[in-house]
């Protein structure tokens, strides 16, 4: 709570000011109505002056609209507060999450984490606003109204009051209740948006294997939980109702015992007694609010717990202290005895050392899981290893700033993503401002142009989410694209022709050792016909490098290499070589 209003409402301090001196004007002015009873009944209805008549329906008339004029401004304001700190809290969050480790964010559920954005926030974003409400206007009202019970009765105010202190204790109860119920409330619902999401996004798969009872079943388990739980909150909200009913009623009937004992024995007007009897209906309603507040805070407390939990994560991968940029490198890129692991007790990569020369081309080949996009994530420094250093042209790459270092790189991966925009604008991705005529001549070094103008409206097209509307072959032509649009002195190609088919991938590869002339390139490759003409092959397997030298050499020496092209190139394959191995 503290963190929450020092961090996101405090600066909305001149704001909430401006709504508090409106709440202060709606509460005085309620207690006003209540004060002016005692005038109608005594002055007007019992001493039947026609004058006070008018002058007092003009007053009243004017409370009305001054009351009216204030409860919209406040109520604008509080509305303006909530979504402040609700947008302050989303765009920090965001940005926490482009820094954070990738590690923590492979770790995660993306519909988990887009629920803290939605769900939790807004949660966070109505508590605020009815709890600044409550304790603004609510709390104003009851003041300004309990200032007139005592003016008009102080013995029968206190009457009034005595019994609500015994609410304080189940009232907590019922907060602290609260709080857990909506906790559970809200992990649910975020296991619902993680369900959706892969649900929506996987419904070729869903149908493809006839699954759609199964995801009917899981996403019916999840809503039904959300269901008993949202009513069990619902439930727990509304035991403080009997609570405040009761005392309310217990209060009234007093007041009306010992007030009416009064009026008959002639100790206080008829428009006392019901001024007095307005006042305290008046504050029955705020008193009420404020009173179960407990409750309402405490969900927005279970909500702010999980969005605290997000911010407090701190990345490991960030600058060093005195970490320099480089402007542009000339790509020598050394491996130094490295070890990393994904997590403890799975490492990924053991003891690698290996060099690429400025401007050569190495790659990486060996089976799946072998280790080689691992590799490749260190040198952005996706990961950090955890032994060893990886040097550019001789500098620890951790004594380089994340944003200078990765300007060097350019990476075309197998996952390709592609955002739910035009053809120009994930071409352009790659380098923002470039001209429309360099995104043209990037397309056309990979061999997309011509797919790319045959599109409905060209590279103006939107390709969908995660580019749906594409061909796998065309996705990865434009992701090469982005690469050369970046015009990088290092090339990470991880299976980068992986999804092109034989025609596509010739057309690709010519634009590809274009690119890769006098850059660094380091290729990871299935197919080992993309790796021939590399300077050095390394062979990887359980995160070890086996074998390196050049593709004619490693095939003599018959072993993890030779193995490997067996595999791939064997009798009876159409696309073998037709190279006899020893």
């Amino acid at each position: 709570m503290r963190r929450l209003l020092l961090d996101h409402v405090r600066p909305q301090g001149a704001t909430l000011v401006v709504a508090l001196v409106m709440m202060a004007v709606v509460a005085a002015s309620t207690a006003a109505l209540a004060f002016l009873m005692e005038t109608i009944l005594d002055d007007v209805f019992t001493a039947g002056e026609p004058t006070v008549l008018y002058l007092t329906a003009a007053m009243v008339m004017a409370v009305f609209v001054v009351r009216g004029l204030s409860t919209y401004g406040q109520a604008v304001l509080m509305n303006r507060v909530g979504q402040r700190i609700l947008s302050d809290l989303q765009k920090r969050m965001f940005d926490h999450l482009l820094r954070a480790d990738f590690g923590y964010l492979h770790g995660r559920s993306s519909g988990k984490l887009i629920s803290r954005f939605i769900s939790d926030v807004e949660q966070m974003r109505s508590a605020v606003s009815d709890v600044i409400t409550a304790f603004g206007r609510d709390t104003l009202t009851i003041v300004f109204l309990v200032g007139v019970m005592v003016y008009q009765d102080w013995l029968l105010a206190l009457i009034s009051f005595f019994a609500f202190p015994t609410a304080i204790l189940p009232l907590v109860r019922i907060g602290q209740r609260m709080r857990r119920v909506s906790g559970s409330t809200q992990r649910e619902r975020a296991d619902l948006t993680a369900l959706l999401r892969e649900v929506f996004q996987g419904a070729r798969q869903v149908r493809a294997y006839g699954m759609e009872h199964h995801e009917r079943d899981r996403a019916d388990r999840v809503i039904e939980q959300i269901f008993r739980l949202v009513v069990r909150a619902a439930r727990t909200r509304a035991a403080a109702y009997p609570i405040m009913e009761t005392l309310g009623g217990s209060a009234i009937v007093m007041v009306i015992c010992y007030g009416g004992w009064q009026v008959m024995e002639g100790a206080q007007t008829t428009g006392t007694f019901f001024s007095f009897v307005t006042a305290l209906l008046l504050a029955y309603d705020p008193l009420k609010r404020v009173v179960v507040l407990n409750a309402r805070l405490q969900e927005g407390l279970a909500a702010a717990e999980r969005v605290f939990d997000l911010l407090d994560v701190r990345p490991s991968v960030v600058d060093r202290a005195g970490a320099h940029s480089v402007s542009r490198a000339r790509g020598e890129i050394v491996f130094e005895n490295i070890n990393f692991s994904y997590a403890s007790d799975s490492p990924a990569l053991h003891d690698i050392s290996f060099a690429v020369p400025a401007g050569h081309t190495v790659a990486l080949v060996g089976p799946s899981g072998a280790g080689k996009s691992s590799v490749l994530n260190l040198i952005p420094r996706f990961f950090d290893p955890d032994a060893g250093r990886i040097t550019l042209d001789g500098t620890d790459i951790r004594d380089l700033t994340l944003k200078s270092l990765r300007k060097q790189i350019a990476l075309v991966s197998q996952d390709i993503m592609l955002f739910d925009d035009t053809v120009a604008a994930n071409i352009r991705y790659g380098s923002e401002g470039a001209s429309d005529a360099d995104v043209r001549r990037a397309a056309g070094h990979a061999a997309a142009d011509a797919f790319i103008d045959a599109l409905p409206d060209g590279y103006d097209t939107r390709v969908g989410e995660q580019g749906a509307w594409l061909s796998g072959g065309q996705r990865q032509r434009i992701a090469i694209a982005r690469a050369t649009l970046r015009n990088a002195p290092i090339l990470l190609l991880d299976e980068a022709t992986s999804s092109l088919d034989s025609g596509s991938e010739q057309a690709v590869q010519a634009a590809l050792a274009s690119l890769m002339e006098g850059r660094t390139t380091l290729v990871v490759a299935h197919r080992l016909s993309t790796v021939r003409s590399a300077c050095v092959i390394h062979v990887m397997q359980d995160g070890r490098i086996v074998e390196s030298g050049h593709h004619d050499d490693l095939l003599a020496l018959n072993a993890a290499y030779a193995r490997l092209y067996r595999l791939q190139y064997s009798v009876g394959n159409p696309d073998a070589p037709g190279t006899e191995l020893p």
